[in-house]
């Protein structure tokens, strides 16, 4: 990034070691208030080209691919200098992407573990060797495919980007990343302090932000780029596997969500309605594991129905500026209108048992400030049941029993994750095994481990991330055949 002598920012992009700028330069605007914070290098097809040639030298004319030493050392030392430089990025992440310090916080805090995690993956070898038949040996390799497209969102840029791009880079691979331009300057941030690492060679990290998708089209169609790692809607997710079809490459996509939190009448509601308020509420629902469906048993439906109603009415709206703020505005005016129709719209079919929505008057209506909705629901057929809606919006459900719970969890085209709520030890497996989600919490919701995979079933995606799987993703497997026999004598 670069500065004036105001406090006017512009961010650029890094690409083969070198700060790019572009002919195209756009505005920043702070969704808190609607005021622009800073430029960018508004990059597109041309930064999107130049970052896969880059990828593509490095990986084919230096060591990254074949040393592991330097891959470990090169994530370890990522590490390190996000930790140095996290309060820096943790408040501009705040200002521009509109989550409150603490939700900031805790993205960036995730960041650092998961290099040193795939740091010390980068030196764990996981191949196998076994003489099959006398004299016959047979190994497998695993070695990296080659250059890396990553393509993250801006409703979590850093932990979504980092969790591509550092099992990419551990497994050898080279990237070539694009950021959406809503955070641009946070990605600019970002970028510097990846690409600044020492050990870390020209070409082989590269990232550009852009406003529009002409250079992740370019990332996707290209022949240069051998697998695709994507975080985001299950509408795009379809179009970007449909456009990879032509050159047949890996695939990581993880999509959309609708978690269903299914709380049983025998669960403790002290425990449980703060984190289906929380659920619903964290980084303004803008999260695709967001608690958008709270399953009630009837036998509690009452009581969870007033308390959590009550519970969302009581969150405090308002910048990260403000220390007393709970929830932040959404990234811009425009999904905060949308959010707003999306509840008007149901309001024609379901009962609003909160109406929150757009804020209009007052010191924080040129923001896009929504207060959340609760919406009551009984056939799962709606559209607000069936729709992701990417704010803070939850559909209320009563259902009878456990058959019931299930049929209703599994009654959307998404799969990525599920809550159950209830005191009974065998119930959590039992109803988690019939849940088609590819997480499942026991009494609790988000909580999401470096070593163990994460990914959606259905239409929530192909693939896994975290955990040795994401490593794989990268990798291709080599079978060695052998032959070696004994000497005759």
């Amino acid at each position: 990034m670069s500065s004036t002598t105001t406090d006017t920012v512009h961010a650029r992009n890094f690409i083969d070691g070198e700060w790019v700028d572009s002919p195209r330069t756009a505005e920043s605007l702070d969704p808190a208030t609607g005021a622009v914070i800073g430029t960018y290098a508004d990059g597109g097809a041309d930064a999107a080209q130049a970052a896969i040639d880059a990828a593509r030298r490095a990986f084919a004319t230096g060591d990254w691919s074949r040393d592991r030493d330097l891959r470990a050392a090169a994530l370890f030392e990522m590490a390190d200098r996000l930790a140095a430089r996290q309060d820096e990025l943790i408040a501009l992440l705040s200002r521009e992407n509109g989550k409150i310090p603490a939700e900031a916080a805790l993205e960036v805090g995730l960041t650092i573990s998961k290099i040193r995690y795939y740091g010390a993956l980068a030196l764990t070898e996981s191949g196998r060797a076994v003489e099959v038949k006398p004299g016959l040996y047979s190994m497998t390799l695993r070695q990296p495919v080659g250059v890396a497209g990553v393509i993250a969102p801006w409703n979590s840029p850093v932990i979504l980007s980092v969790r591509s791009f550092a099992p990419a880079l551990a497994a050898g691979a080279t990237v070539a990343l694009k950021l959406p331009g809503q955070t641009a300057l946070t990605n600019s941030l970002l970028f510097e302090i990846i690409g600044g690492t020492p050990s870390l060679p020209p070409g082989v990290f590269n990232a550009f932000s852009e406003s529009g998708s002409a250079g992740a089209r370019l990332i996707v169609a290209s022949p240069d780029v051998d697998v695709i790692s994507y975080t985001g809607s299950t509408h795009v997710g379809r179009s970007i596997m449909a456009d990879a079809a032509a050159s047949l490459k890996g695939m990581s996509l993880e999509l959309g969500g609708k978690t269903p939190m299914i709380v049983f009448d025998d669960a403790d509601l002290d425990t449980a309605v703060p984190v289906l308020a929380k659920a619903i509420t964290t980084f303004t629902g803008q999260f695709c594991m967001t608690g958008s469906r709270v399953l009630v048993q009837r036998g509690v439906a009452d009581e969870v129905r007033s308390r959590l109603s009550a519970a969302l009415e009581a969150v405090k709206v308002g910048p990260g500026s403000d220390p007393t703020s709970e929830m932040g505005p959404l990234i811009d005016r425009a999904n905060a209108e949308r959010v707003d129709r999306e509840v008007a719209d149901a309001a024609e079919y379901a009962d609003v048992l909160v109406r929150g929505g757009r804020i209009t008057e007052g010191p924080l209506a040129d923001g896009a400030f929504v207060r959340p909705s609760l919406i009551e629901v009984q056939d799962v057929d709606r559209p607000i049941v069936q729709q992701e809606i990417f704010g803070p919006v939850a559909t209320f459900e009563v259902f009878d029993d456990e058959a019931d719970a299930i049929e209703r969890a599994n009654a959307t085209e998404f799969g990525l994750a599920a809550s159950i709520w209830t005191r009974d030890v065998d119930r959590p497996l039992r109803v988690g095994r019939e849940l088609d989600a590819g997480t499942v919490w026991t009494n609790t919701w988000a909580v999401i481990v470096d070593q163990m995979e994460e990914g959606g079933f259905k239409q929530s995606g192909v693939g896994r991330l975290n955990g040795e799987r994401a490593l794989e993703e990268f990798q291709e497997i080599k079978h060695i055949v052998h032959p070696a026999p004994r000497h005759s004598s």
